[in-house]
Order: structure tokens, then sequence, then C-alpha cells
């Protein structure tokens, strides 16, 4: 019984230590999470760990008052099906969020946010 314990409690641990199923997590933004760039971007690209379900996932950009000044654009899609866009108006200069949640493909849904500044 000693001799089985020994072996399975090692095996039990990776089990317990290995990683979470993978879900639609966020890889890569532009503008990146915390940057500033200078001049108004065109839009916000998203970028995440697994294809999308498009129908059931949004994103938006909104200024410094909360007001939306961007949600996402189903028919500006590629071909990549782990990627979002959010089409922009210019923007002032100033502080913006982007706000997400998406559902995967693997069934699960994920959000997030992050904000980055538009510089003159």
């Amino acid at each position: 019984m000693k001799r089985a314990l020994l072996v399975l409690l090692p095996l039990a641990a990776l089990v317990v230590a290995s990683p979470p199923a993978a879900h639609g997590l966020l890889v890569r933004a532009v503008p990146a999470p915390g940057s500033a760039v200078h001049g108004s971007p065109a839009e916000v690209t998203l970028s995440f760990s697994q294809a999308l379900e498009r129908e059931f996932s949004a994103a938006q950009v909104l200024d410094a008052n909360g007001k939306t000044v961007g949600t996402t654009d189903k028919r500006a899609a590629t071909g990549d099906a782990r990627l979002l866009r959010v089409l922009l108006p210019p923007l002032a200069p100033g502080s913006y969020s982007v706000k997400w949640r998406v559902l995967s493909e693997d069934g699960h849904v994920t959000s997030g946010g992050f904000s980055f500044d538009v510089e003159p």
C-alpha cells in the first residue's frame, strides 16, 4: 500500500499542478495595453489564443467618460477566427479603455479589458 502511495502521490501532484484547459485568452492587442499612441488609431485589433465564436464575441472602446466610441465590426472579420477588430472614428487625445468578452470554440467565455492613451 505504501509503495502504491509513493507512486500515485507524485502523479496526483502533476495533475493538480497542470494548467487549466486553454480558453480564449487575449495574447496580443494593437494598440498594446497600457501604451500611448501618437495620433488616432484607425482600429483596435485583439488577438486571442483560440478561435472565437464570432456571433457571441464582442469588444468595445470607451472614452474617459465611459461613452462607447467603437464596437466590434463583424463585417471586418479576417480569415483568422482568433481576431476581433473594432473600427474607430478619429479619436481626440485622451485615455481610452477596451472591454472584451469572447466565447472560444472550446465553449468557455472569457472577458477582460485594458486601457491606452492617444497623444497628439
